[in-house]
């Protein structure tokens, strides 16, 4: 097995038990590992830190166990069940919703994977070329712990490293196409396009703060903006929303939302969908919802990006501000993973501040109990999310 040595006092991390090892911390390589393979990580004086998948790029090894330990079909089962139970125990899989994350990367300690579940379906996502090795060893006991799942689609194209030396295909591992795309969502259903969609087809992380809406809607005007597949204008339909308006600049996006609608809510008149770019729909649109959502895509996916984004949630919280009634409840999400809890509440603010409303906060959200952040690994937590209410 390669061998990785550190730099002096680059060690500190991975004795804090971070999950990566960046390449300016390495000192030399003793080997030739191609990516993907399991490597050991020693610091200076040769003592033993961590084994893990090695990559080329800024992050050279994700971590997959701090121990001097076999990595076989024995440890992915061991992680993929603990994964499993800690679901189990927080009673997210029930009757009423077979639609959650089984897998979140660091914060199941599996760096790298991602598996959605959408009723008897799990979808798995490869961000490194360790995980798409063992993708299908993997596919076998995601069968094996988890009973209510037989197919697991591999989705992996758009997220494993472009110059890496692999082909990925989209497909199935196990199982077949069963036409079966509706999942459920706290009783809910949603049609969820894991071939084509984003993601693996649906955002999940939204499920609680979706919920939340859903007890503010009653009797209110709601606007859901980058609304994708309509997920806060079906909980708001159900809340009691006396008329929702659905936007989103893509076309396919505004088709799903209205089949979800009409899934839940057949022929009902309360709900209008709008394909058109989100700033032009905003000043259009001035101070007529009582209840407004804005959950745009990542403004920022690398640090080099962070100061437009900030000044692009400012923008867009700005127009937000504009666009409520007196008296109204204003969601706004960041799920730029480089953006931090106080940069994106320093960009509302100062959205707040130059609209001149007063605007207090209700809520801070986050993501749910199945994505879970890594106490190790602060970088996890990706979503952020404010409730407010503007006078």
């Amino acid at each position: 097995m390669t061998t990785i040595i550190l730099k002096p006092k680059k060690e500190e991390s991975l004795l804090r038990f971070h999950p990566w090892v960046f390449s300016g911390a390495i000192q030399r390589i003793e080997g030739k590992p191609a990516e993907g393979d399991l490597v050991e990580v020693f610091d200076c004086s040769r003592h033993f830190l961590a084994l893990g998948h090695y990559q080329v790029g800024s992050i050279a090894v994700r971590i997959v166990s701090f121990e001097q330990q076999p990595i076989d079909r024995k440890f992915w089962q061991s992680r993929i069940e603990q994964a499993y139970l800690m679901r189990k125990a927080i009673g997210l899989i029930s009757e009423t919703n077979n639609t959650y994350r089984l897998v979140h990367g660091e914060g199941d300690s599996l760096p790298g994977l991602i598996i959605d579940v959408y009723d008897d379906t799990a979808v798995m996502q490869a961000h490194s070329v360790g995980m798409h090795e063992i993708r299908h060893i993997l596919a076998e006991i995601i069968i094996e712990v988890v009973p209510e799942i037989k197919n697991v689609y591999y989705k992996s194209e758009s997220t494993l490293p472009f110059k890496a030396p692999i082909d990925p295909e989209d497909g199935y591992l196990i199982g077949t196409d069963t036409q079966k795309y509706i999942a459920l969502e706290n009783g809910l259903k949603f049609h969820v396009d894991w071939l084509h969609g984003q993601k693996t087809g649906f955002f999940v992380d939204q499920r609680e703060n979706r919920s939340l809406l859903e007890r503010y809607a009653k009797g209110k005007s709601v606007l859901n903006m980058f609304c994708y597949t309509g997920g806060f204008s079906v909980y708001a339909m159900r809340g009691g929303a006396k008329l929702v308006h659905s936007v989103d600049s893509s076309a396919k996006a505004i088709d799903l939302t209205d089949k979800n609608i009409e899934l839940n809510f057949p022929g009902d008149s309360r709900h209008a969908s709008y394909g058109e770019d989100a700033f032009k729909y905003l000043n259009a649109n001035e101070q007529k919802y009582d209840l407004i959502i804005l959950d745009p895509p990542a403004f920022a996916k690398h640090r080099d990006a962070l100061r437009n984004a900030l000044k692009g949630y400012k923008r867009l919280n700005v127009k937000g501000f504009e666009s409520i009634k007196p008296g109204g409840i204003m969601f706004t999400f960041s799920c730029s993973q480089v953006v931090t809890k106080e940069q994106f509440r320093l960009a509302v603010f100062s959205a707040a501040a130059e609209s001149g409303r007063n605007v207090r906060i209700l809520h801070q959200l986050s993501q749910p109990a199945d994505h879970p952040i890594n106490i190790y690994h602060p970088e996890g937590e990706y979503l952020k999310g404010l409730v407010l209410w503007v006078e």
